[in-house]
């Protein structure tokens, strides 16, 4: 935390601007010996949070490096709450690699992954929730993904866990004061009273985890699995679905011989869609080896999307798809109805019950909009509108909940025993770090070490 840190903050490759970002106590003097300003040379006689033409150079040759613009400013009123200086570069990889060499030539060092947010939260800049809410908006795939993570960095989630740790609070102050004090009136209504506020606190954690799941799946992508034999029209349903030609289509079964993986935004739902090889006894060892692996993928999927051909007759083959198809969530698709058909649609519906059923023919974009609107009929009962609704969309925060559930749990059924409060004061505490940790109060530094790892080096 005493080093002065350094790092690109944008993505490598051809752009019009690069960022390269500076934090720590020495990033004035640092800037300083590597810029020169056309009106202010002297890189200390800037002024503070105002942008300030002039040149990279090296102090050792003297050679102009680029042509930039850079800023500092003073703590605390910074991202880190250190001082900062970012300079404003011309985009390119050789730009920002030579400047950032410099920097680390002349005093700084290179940042670690998510450091600066790491700084940012150690400095009570952000809490935890607020800080991991920064990947969350990085790697956002919808406008409402972006809404839920801009929410949780707003303090939307910190707000209403502080709001349940205050209750908490307030219940083991009520058993301190009984133990220190053990008059039979005071702990008869401080049982009173723990019971009531317990379930209070049980209530609001289950309320957050009640939008975990939606919350998951606006975070990470409804992982939907597209599942038939060989040439039914999988990879044309990817294809149709993604607006693009990202799978090989042709007549010859086994095509795809190895799981696809892409992202698709279906009004603000954003969808991992999987391809898969076709499911089919083959003695071809690449082809068998994808088949393996598209039964094993559909083990963990949200969603299944099981292709059938209506112009061919119901196979073993279908039948074993239809298998993996009754325990999962999942829609049925019956292609190539513009064809002749050889498939008898109610056999279907008695094989496999309560499945939506929709005829199509990809080849010609049919049945494509009914699809998409059933996946969000599904999983949203409609459009998902992000309201003031806290989400969970950290299956760490969700997580911590559950500890925190149990803990609350354990407290109330030792209330309603009337067992000692020092028992009693156990949980409700566990209870009350448990929560904490979602907001980094009580947390450990191997775990916030794994957290801020995920980030990239430049945030």
């Amino acid at each position: 935390m005493t080093d002065t840190i350094a790092a690109i903050s944008t993505a490598m490759g051809e752009s019009g601007i690069g960022i390269v970002r500076m934090s720590g106590k020495n990033s004035l003097d640092i800037g300083g010996k590597i810029f020169k300003g056309k009106i202010h040379e002297d890189f200390k006689d800037v002024e503070n949070r105002k942008l300030t033409y002039g040149h990279i150079y090296n102090p050792k040759d003297k050679k102009i490096v680029d042509e930039v613009l850079i800023v500092y400013m003073k703590s605390p009123h910074t991202y880190t709450r250190e001082d900062i200086v970012e300079i404003y570069c011309h985009g390119g990889a050789i730009s920002v690699k030579k400047i950032l060499e410099l920097l680390l030539e002349n005093g700084a060092r290179l940042a670690e992954p998510g450091e600066f947010t790491k700084r940012a939260f150690l400095n009570g800049r952000l809490d935890l929730s607020q800080a991991e809410a920064v990947i969350d908006l990085i790697r956002a795939k919808t406008d409402k993904s972006y809404d839920v993570s801009l929410e949780q960095l707003e303090g939307s989630l910190s707000f209403k866990i502080e709001e349940i740790r205050n209750i908490l609070l307030e219940m083991l102050a009520h058993v301190e004061v009984s133990i220190d004090f053990p008059d039979e009136d005071i702990e008869e209504v401080t049982y009173e009273e723990l019971e009531n506020s317990g379930n209070k606190v049980l209530l609001e954690i289950d309320n957050l985890l009640s939008t975990a799941d939606k919350g998951r799946i606006l975070r990470d992508g409804l992982n939907t699995v597209i599942l038939g034999k060989p040439n039914v029209g999988k990879s044309s349903l990817l294809n149709a679905i993604l607006r693009e030609n990202r799978a090989i289509v042709t007549d010859v079964p086994g095509t795809t011989r190895d799981i696809i993986e892409e992202y698709v935004n279906i009004d603000g739902i954003p969808l991992k869609i999987v391809d898969t090889a076709g499911i089919r006894s083959t003695e071809d060892l690449v082809e068998k080896i994808g088949v393996d692996r598209a039964k094993k993928v559909v083990e963990g999927a949200d969603l299944v999307i099981g292709v059938f051909d209506a112009s061919r007759e119901l196979s073993l083959e279908d039948k074993e798809i239809i298998e993996l198809l009754k325990e999962k969530n999942s829609i049925v698709l019956l292609n190539k109805t513009d064809l002749p058909n050889k498939y008898n649609i109610e056999d279907l519906k008695t094989l496999i019950p309560n499945k939506k059923i929709i005829l199509t023919a990809i080849a010609k974009d049919e049945g494509i909009e009914e699809l998409e609107e059933t996946i969000k009929n599904m999983f949203y009962s409609g459009d998902v509108e992000v309201s003031d609704e806290i989400m969970i969309t950290n299956i760490r925060h969700k997580n911590q909940l559950i500890k925190a559930k149990k803990n609350i749990e354990e407290a109330i059924e030792g209330i309603k025993l009337n067992v000692p409060l020092d028992c009693v004061e156990v949980d409700i505490r566990n209870c009350w770090d448990n929560l904490g940790e979602i907001s980094g109060d009580t947390i450990s530094e191997d775990i916030l070490d794994k957290i801020f790892s995920e980030f990239c080096i430049g945030k």
